[in-house]
């Protein structure tokens, strides 16, 4: 029987609104359901315009993921049309969505996840004075390093992109901008920067020697920069027992080059990794605030239900893998990339390990990006223009900083017949589906503690923010 329930929210330091319903019995959370209460209605703007409309209204969705929403924009175009981009210009949209992305988590991990460890809560706990000292928000050493070097970094996306957020330079057969051998030193010099940030706060060691960390024993025994300091947060709370998702990982595969994804495409599930079928996908309806069938997002609408019916709660659709949920975002991709720490960190599927995923990540990207940025060559073609979209359906399947994040396009007589996105956020936030099962969050706040009193539990705000939630993503 319920001993009270609390409703959460909103959880800020990121875009958009989010709210949870705790039911709390004997102390912890025994069911939770996610409510993302604001509905933008995106898809149903696109109907009827002209398909290139997409490139400059998608990535408005939201301001910290812009690029991977023009990514996915331009590949549906691209697959609609049965074109592709150019080789240097896919390159160079993967730069772009690199340092999108790994500016996002430098941002989640020092603005958006640490600072909970700075609160007087956690006062008498013997890493709390530095965690002040570093996490304070608006004040913390840590967010001032990061920030004036996560605005260095943003300068490859001037230079490549000609502003951030919402470019138009990523297009269908490749992007607008060829850099000259100026630029491409200019970009290398900015990563070598962003680098030296990395090396002297984050990990106080060669990025390459977090990227080559194979067990959980190896990570405990990270001593060096702000990581070593979560690691040591995360032994004393016990972060690894808590938050568990459903340890079933998907990815649609990161930075598509010809030769091959950065990260790998697939799903891991019961210890294996195989493909991913995104003819699988459907989006459940049953507890979302809106009308229509369970269908596959090609065969979907966003139709609002403004009455608002039970059973709902949410206007967040349930997307759903075979009718399995899943889990995106870093840990994710690095597990279905088979990087043996993240599959060492896959059965857990904790608090821990979603940061820790991240953290990974951010390392290895960094060295993807400096290779990539290397092999750019002025001289070669970097667009392919590609002849106007009459009819035509396709899918743009790409990996936000917090996961798998798809646009579905169906084109008729020169004008947009149908759009569909299905966000991380949507994954990882979704309500119930038809069988009752809970989405990833939900699920993972089952058995968090909540002390007398708490009104907003410091162990729900950890669950909820090692999801990294956008919910502006979330809902169309």
């Amino acid at each position: 029987m319920t001993d009270r329930q609390l409703l959460v929210g909103p959880f800020n330091r990121v875009e958009g609104d989010l709210e949870i319903r705790l039911d709390i019995r004997d102390g912890q959370v025994a069911a939770a359901y996610a409510n993302s209460p604001l509905f933008r209605g995106f898809e149903m703007m696109l109907l009827g315009k002209d398909p290139r409309d997409a490139l400059t209204l998608t990535p408005r969705i939201c301001g910290i993921c812009s690029v991977s929403q023009s990514a996915a924009a331009a590949l549906a175009l691209g697959a609609a049309g049965g074109h592709a981009m150019a080789p240097q210009g896919a390159l160079a949209a993967a730069i772009l969505h690199g340092v999108e992305n790994l500016a996002d988590h430098v941002t989640h991990f020092n603005l958006f996840f640490m600072p909970d460890f700075a609160r007087p809560a956690y006062a008498g706990r013997a890493w709390h004075d530095r965690a002040v000292a570093r996490f304070t928000a608006m004040e913390g050493s840590a967010a001032r390093v990061t920030a004036e070097a996560r605005a260095r970094l943003m300068h490859i996306s001037g230079l490549l992109g000609g502003k951030w957020p919402h470019t138009l330079a990523i297009q269908p057969g490749g992007v607008t901008k060829t850099p000259d051998a100026r630029d491409r030193v200019r970009i290398l010099a900015t990563l070598r920067a962003f680098r030296r940030y990395l090396e002297e706060a984050l990990f106080d060691a060669p990025v390459e020697a977090f990227a080559a960390l194979e067990t959980v024993d190896q990570l405990d025994a990270w001593e060096g920069g702000d990581a070593a300091l979560f690691f040591r947060i995360a032994r004393d709370l016990g972060l690894e027992k808590i938050g568990q998702g459903p340890r079933r990982y998907m990815s649609f595969g990161a930075y598509p080059l010809p030769d091959g994804p950065g990260f790998s495409r697939g799903l891991w599930q019961n210890g294996a990794t195989g493909p991913v079928d995104p003819a699988l996908i459907v989006e459940d309806l049953s507890h979302a605030w809106m009308l229509g069938d369970t269908a596959h997002p090609t065969q979907g609408a966003t139709v609002p239900d403004e009455d608002m019916r039970d059973p709902a709660y949410s206007w967040c659709k349930a997307p759903r893998l075979g009718g399995a949920v899943v889990e995106v975002g870093a840990l994710a991709r690095q597990v279905v990339d088979g990087h043996p720490l993240a599959l060492a960190l896959a059965a857990e599927g904790s608090v821990r390990a979603r940061i820790a995923g991240r953290l990974l990540e951010i390392a290895r990207t960094q060295i993807l990006l400096e290779g990539w940025a290397a092999a750019l060559d002025p001289e070669a073609r970097f667009m392919d223009p590609a002849p106007t979209l009459r009819d035509g359906q396709g899918a743009g399947l790409v990996e936000a900083a917090r996961g798998s994040l798809g646009h579905w396009l169906r084109v008729e007589k020169g004008r947009i017949a149908g759009y569909q996105i299905i966000a991380p956020t949507t994954w990882n936030f979704s309500p119930r589906d038809a069988g009752g099962t809970p989405g990833p969050v939900e699920a993972a706040l089952v058995g968090a503690k909540v002390g007398a009193g708490e009104e907003t539990p410091l162990s729900v705000q950890h669950i909820v923010r090692s999801f990294d939630p956008c919910m502006v993503c979330t809902v169309h």
